[in-house]
């Protein structure tokens, strides 16, 4: 029995085409609340950075890829913020291999320089161009949970085995969401379980991108949207439609929970 569901937001609750939230979706996310489900979402955003999707009748965020986990009204369930040596490190070869970095935190995100990746994630959540900002200025230790390096797929290999206590998922080909090692979307959903009081087989996660195959394999059910890659396809227990077609609304049906 299913008791509570955990959702990405980027290309499973809001549609990478138009940016808002499907009707159908917002619909049935409504039933599924006023049925008593516990709806969690689980993004690589931090939990402040949810304008979107502020009519979800959403209970908590496991935000930055599980690194922390909150209830609605900011109340801190787990948190796991990266060391400020892994920190610095990261500056230093940010330098050396020329990409930006960017701190996320509550109150939005900071890049320490402009580049086309960054304009292009931009572009691809409809949001404003960060801020520029001196980044050990807004670091805040053993709290900052999150960076983002914008390099590609071939830097990334170069960089991330020189910071061993670092792990770095993408849910696009633009940039990496970076955090401690160990800690992703399974962590968290673990992390609300346990707060909840229930068990991994009573829940369910639904997302899109390489960075929710963790919780798609840990949940009791794991659900693909249909615009998801084979590659998180093939980690799901059920595929449902795009999220342009009604894909949220039509898996709800299909496992009887509206």
């Amino acid at each position: 029995m299913i008791k509570a569901i955990f959702l990405d937001v980027d290309g499973t609750i809001l549609s990478f085409s138009t940016h808002q939230i499907p009707v159908s979706a917002q619909r049935a996310l409504s039933q599924l609340h006023d049925k008593g489900y516990k709806i969690i979402i689980a993004t690589g955003r931090s939990a402040g950075d949810l304008t979107e999707i502020s009519n979800v009748p959403y209970h908590g965020v496991v935000g930055l890829n599980g690194a922390e986990c909150t209830l609605r009204n900011g109340e801190v369930v787990a948190r796991h913020s990266i060391p400020i040596d892994l920190f610095r490190k990261s500056l230093e070869l940010s330098k050396e291999y020329d990409f930006a970095v960017a701190v996320e935190g509550e109150d939005g995100i900071y890049v320490d320089k402009l580049t086309p990746r960054v304009v292009e994630m931009s572009r691809m959540v409809d949001h404003p161009l960060p801020q520029v900002r001196n980044l050990n200025e807004v670091f805040k230790e053993g709290i900052s949970s999150q960076l983002c390096f914008f390099f590609d797929k071939e830097i990334e290999q170069k960089v991330m085995v020189q910071l061993s206590g670092l792990t770095a998922t993408r849910w696009c080909d633009v940039f990496a969401d970076i955090n401690v090692a160990g800690v992703d979307k399974a962590v968290g959903i673990r992390s609300f379980a346990d707060y909840l009081g229930i068990e991994l087989s009573e829940t369910m996660a639904l997302g899109d991108g390489g960075n929710d195959i963790p919780m798609l394999r840990a949940a009791g059910i794991g659900v693909a949207m249909g615009n998801a890659s084979d590659e998180v396809k093939s980690y799901a227990d059920y595929v449902t439609d795009h999220i342009d077609n009604d894909g949220l609304c039509k898996v709800f049906k299909h496992f009887g929970l509206i």
